[in-house]
């Protein structure tokens, strides 16, 4: 089924672009499948503990972007666990659903391919505790204008803002509260790769 088809069966106008509008494919499928959870802290479908994850692909089923989980907390953290974190919650359970995205594909021509439901293996669970546990614990000593692409090995951690002027609150490595961008946690496509090679070609 195409998006265009998507939208029409849930009355819903397909936007000329993405640019202001980069979650109309998630919101789309979030109508249409039923999730419920909105903006709260907890899987879209919270009585199936089911999070949803479009995932932009290309036609050679490639992705195509990293996957933004959640926002990613800068204070706060004393105490924090991976076990009790809002991250893993979110990851216990996902329905990835591909979308063949590419740019040069009109919005409402776009094809969502074979959905799949994917739970972290004790492997996979303890390679993302690694990598939050890595994160956090630069957040926490005040490195959080030092994290780039190259930390962990599925997780990232990267700016999540409109715009330059959204701010929050972190802290220094003397402890000194600043203005920093918004953090969020992304899987890296590496990561996604494997998931869709697994799933979807039974290798």
């Amino acid at each position: 089924m195409t998006l265009g088809e998507a939208a029409s069966l849930a009355e819903i106008v397909v936007p000329e672009n993405l640019n202001r509008e980069k979650g109309w494919i998630g919101l789309l499928l979030e109508k249409i499948l039923g999730a419920s959870a909105g903006s709260r802290p907890e899987p879209d479908f919270p009585q199936l503990g089911i999070e949803l994850k479009s995932l932009p692909i290309d036609r050679f089923g490639k992705p195509l972007e990293t996957t933004f989980v959640c926002v990613a907390p800068l204070t706060g953290l004393v105490g924090a666990s991976w076990q009790n974190s809002h991250i893993k919650n979110k990851l216990s359970r996902v329905l990835w659903v591909p979308v063949i995205s590419e740019r040069n594909i009109a919005i409402a021509d776009r094809i969502i391919c074979q959905p799949f439901i994917w739970s972290p293996s004790i492997e996979e669970d303890h390679l993302l505790a690694l990598d939050w546990q890595e994160l956090t614990d630069m957040i926490v000593l005040g490195e959080v204008e030092k994290i780039n692409g190259k930390h962990g090995q599925i997780l990232q951690l990267r700016p999540k803002a409109a715009n330059s002027r959204a701010k929050t609150q972190a802290f220094d490595h003397k402890g000194q509260p600043f203005q920093t961008l918004p953090r969020g946690f992304y899987i890296k496509t590496s990561f996604t790769q494997g998931l869709l090679k697994q799933y979807l070609s039974g290798s």
